[in-house]
């Protein structure tokens, strides 16, 4: 019995060690199951299997506001490859719960630098849109700023033609056991804060509405008029409503303030100030002295119609000759202006962009010659034929036609310099 009674309490020991023992080895069987688990997902994103990328990347969670969808493509598959290409992982730690038969892995994820492809992306969009803003005169319209295969487009051109840096997150993997404590099975749980983790954080940078700053904004809107072609740039500023197929000299002018852009237009982003979704943005702008051709035309101007030949050529013709007066006055301008500008930005909740575009840049650009002193050569022809039926009229005296009609003339140019329909 002595022997027994001190054998007892060596026996409590080795039951608690042999139970702590059966546990510890049952947890560590646990955690090695998850873990397995965990790897082998992970290690097929790495391999770049396109099955297990799109059952935890759904290929339209990236642009859930995208108007079109599309079946998987090429691209599509193609983007997501180029995007894992750097993927790797680090398992931290494992902790399973038995009692609710969950688990979570900790692991540390390595991918491309997300945020800035983010913005590469967003700056991207933006010159696609203002683009096909500028070609709708022209009649080549696409939906690339809202097409979601057009967006993988995008993405896929980024990640081809650009070298992102590396970047390391944390990342919380959630499992559940679907079998039993017998039989354990062991499979992630996919989540939204999955998906997004998975990529870098890329999926909440891509709906960020401040991922591109004001300034950044309005350096793409400033950017990408530069690289517009005439069509489109005319449209663009509104200088598309002086372009009129049937009338060459219109045409010349407003080709002729495109070219004076590209000759001259600078910028220097100096100063930005934000107040809840408005921001304004202080920009030096150098562009042409729109007051120096102006000033150039009225001389011109006046000097013939003070001649002869204004007389004796009528109006239809002074008219024709106050535009080539202009357009001269364009070609041969060498000055330039250098004024700030306060650009007016408004976040929608989805991104900045700048208030009344197309006639914001087109005021800042073109200065007063947004009020041209050009007047509609209709009512120059209108007034004309009026001249005309009263030189033609019975009973008239013939000098005091003479005198009408000269008065008619002056009068029908005097809006030459009044008038702002130019565009």
């Amino acid at each position: 019995m002595n022997i027994v009674k001190r054998l007892m309490p060596l026996l409590c020991v080795l039951l608690v060690l042999f139970a702590v023992s059966v546990t510890s080895s049952c947890s560590r069987n646990n955690e090695s199951s998850v873990k397995d688990v965990v790897k082998n997902k992970l290690d097929q994103l790495k391999n770049l299997n396109s099955e297990t990328t799109q059952k935890y990347i759904p290929y339209k969670e990236l642009f859930p506001d995208a108007t079109e969808n599309t079946n998987l493509s090429d691209e599509i598959n193609e983007v997501f490859s180029l995007f894992f290409q750097k993927f790797d992982y680090e398992i931290l730690d494992v902790s399973v719960d038995a009692a609710n038969n969950s688990a979570t892995a900790s692991v540390k994820l390595t991918t491309i630098d997300a945020q800035a492809l983010a913005r590469d992306f967003a700056a991207e969009l933006l010159r696609t849109r203002i683009t096909e803003a500028a070609q709708a005169q022209t009649g080549s319209i696409k939906d690339s700023s809202k097409s979601l295969e057009a967006h993988y487009l995008i993405l896929n051109q980024l990640l081809k033609n650009n070298e992102y840096d590396s970047a390391e997150t944390n990342c919380s993997i959630p499992l559940v056991n679907t079998g039993s404590d017998k039989k354990e099975k062991w499979e992630i749980q996919c989540t939204n804060s999955l998906e997004n983790e998975l990529v870098g954080g890329l999926i909440a940078d891509l709906a960020d509405p401040d991922i591109l700053s004001p300034e950044n904004t309005l350096t793409v809107y400033l950017d990408t008029l530069e690289k517009l072609d005439l069509k489109e740039m005319s449209s663009y500023l509104g200088v598309v409503n002086i372009m009129n197929t049937d009338d060459p000299a219109k045409n010349s002018i407003a080709a002729a303030l495109v070219e004076q852009v590209r000759k001259n237009f600078k910028y220097i982003i100096k100063s930005s100030s934000e107040n809840g979704y408005n921001a304004t943005v202080t920009t030096e702008i150098t562009t042409f002295d729109s007051d120096s051709i102006l000033s150039d035309y009225q001389s011109r101007l006046d000097d013939y119609l003070a001649s002869a030949d204004a007389v004796i050529d009528g109006s239809q013709k002074r008219y024709e000759k106050s535009l080539e007066f202009l357009l001269d006055s364009i070609n041969n301008n060498t000055a330039t202006t250098v004024n700030d500008v306060d650009f007016v930005l408004i976040n929608d909740g989805v991104s900045w962009k700048l208030q009344d575009e197309g006639n914001t840049l087109g005021d800042a650009i073109f200065g007063t010659l947004t009020d041209s002193p050009l007047e509609n050569s209709q009512d120059t022809d209108s007034k004309d034929t009026d001249s005309q039926n009263n030189q033609n009229a019975p009973n008239s005296d013939p000098s005091t036609d003479s005198s009408n009609n000269s008065n008619s003339d002056s009068d029908s140019n005097g809006p030459l310099k009044d008038s702002h329909n130019l565009v």
